[in-house]
């Protein structure tokens, strides 16, 4: 049973639990500062090469599709695997075909895709699929071009350790030519459900049964894979979803940049928004929302690589709380009803699902995730709630989570809370 492979302890599990915890916190953060022995290792892993050779080719990947899901390319991840929390993976970048959340097109995106090196279980190993956090909005962002996966290696070795497959989306516009939609969960959540199909294509033992987990940008992708997964991949089985302070409705932030009240948080959510949002409507004036110093240091804050964290995390103390208020009543309209499009929920859910928040997040408040739980139970669905009042934007730990996921893949009934 998934989360007690090779007679695993609740105390090992626990620990691994943490361990998901303390490396979600580092995802989280808008183009986060990676500590300097990362940074570090990184460029020792970039100047040598390893044994294994460059990138190659994963034979056995089926590439002959053109259905949403199918495979463009499949290939090794030598960087990824080369290293300690790497090792004992079967591992491969993958580029793949997708759909816009917003217009429906047929796209291509990119990802990595993970299972253990062990014999798979009767049925094929049980998937999640991750949707991390916010890491930038630019292509080299995307965590299958690092060879730590943007600090996410150990994730995918905390979940390959209890036993389950892993798909870990770029989402549309990271790792390949495009723009990234930045919140739009729509399409994430879509990039997400094809990360499980092209899993499926590169690897074989893998079950048609999945799970989506994520948090903060990647809780939202979950909750929206979860909405839309029944009508978008009927061969597939989703169990449930867990979103983990997700980005379900921050159309929110436009009147705290109105009334000059975003968190020092809020404050490079909003840059992204805004930087977003002018790449996918060139009529749209970046100078509407923003003031001299977010402008001055604007470049700063879109750039995610590890040489500009310093310069980022200066830019962002000198911007104050009203440097992203809109010029005009019309220019804050249309910004939220551009961020209105792409709120969650949009329909019912296909599956369980469980979302945490806390009720200090400085990211996102409590009460537009709150809004959105409330919606969604209108709307008909089963929904486990996790609130804790003087939590952040992180839960204490991941064990709950680990263990409702494994629940639904052992077919339990889900707490219902709506």
């Amino acid at each position: 049973m998934p989360g007690q492979r090779g007679g695993t302890t609740r105390t090992a599990v626990l620990t691994v639990a943490v361990a998901l915890v303390v490396v979600v916190v580092g995802a989280l953060a808008i183009a986060p500062l990676r500590p300097i022995a990362t940074t570090l290792a990184i460029r020792f892993l970039n100047q040598f090469p390893s044994s294994g050779g460059p990138p190659a080719p994963i034979d056995a990947a089926d590439t002959t599709g053109t259905r949403p899901g199918t495979l463009v390319s499949a290939t090794t991840m030598p960087g990824v695997t080369r290293t300690i929390e790497g090792r004992q993976l079967r591992a491969a970048r993958v580029v793949y075909r997708s759909t816009s959340g917003d217009t429906g097109a047929p796209t291509v995106v990119s990802g990595s895709v993970f299972t253990p090196k062990d014999a798979a279980p009767e049925g094929g190993w049980p998937v999640v699929a991750f949707g991390h956090g916010t890491l930038g909005i630019d292509p080299p962002c995307a965590p299958s071009l690092s060879p730590s996966l943007h600090n996410l290696v150990s994730v995918v070795r905390v979940l390959t350790g209890l036993g389950y497959a892993v798909a870990l989306p770029d989402y549309q516009g990271l790792g390949v030519k495009g723009v990234h939609p930045y919140s739009d969960a729509r399409t994430a959540g879509l990039n997400m459900i094809d990360a499980v199909r092209a899993l499926r294509h590169t690897f074989g033992d893998v079950s048609e049964n999945w799970a989506a987990l994520g948090d903060s940008q990647g809780g939202g992708a979950a909750w929206a894979a979860d909405e839309q997964a029944r009508g978008y991949a009927p061969e597939l089985r989703l169990v449930g979803a867990v979103a983990s302070s997700p980005a379900a409705d921050i159309s929110g932030i436009v009147a705290k940049a109105e009334q000059g009240t975003l968190t020092t948080e809020q404050r490079p959510v909003m840059q992204a928004v805004v930087e977003s949002l002018a790449r996918l409507h060139p009529d749209l004036d970046r100078d509407d929302y923003r003031g001299f110093e977010a402008r001055r240091h604007w470049d700063e804050l879109s750039d995610c690589g590890a040489e500009g964290a310093y310069a980022r995390a200066a830019a962002i103390r000198r911007i104050g709380p009203r440097e992203f208020t809109p010029r005009t009543p019309e220019a804050a309209e249309r910004l939220r009803g551009l961020l209105a499009d792409w709120a969650l929920p949009q329909q019912p859910l296909s599956a369980p699902l469980y979302v945490f928040y806390g009720g200090k997040d400085p990211f996102i408040d409590a009460e537009w995730t709150r809004s959105a739980i409330e919606q969604a139970c209108a709307l008909g669905g089963t929904v486990t709630i996790d609130f804790d009042p003087e939590g952040g934007h992180n839960p204490a730990n991941a064990l709950a989570m680990l263990d409702w996921i494994a629940d639904r893949f052992a077919g339990r009934p889900a707490p219902d809370d709506c």
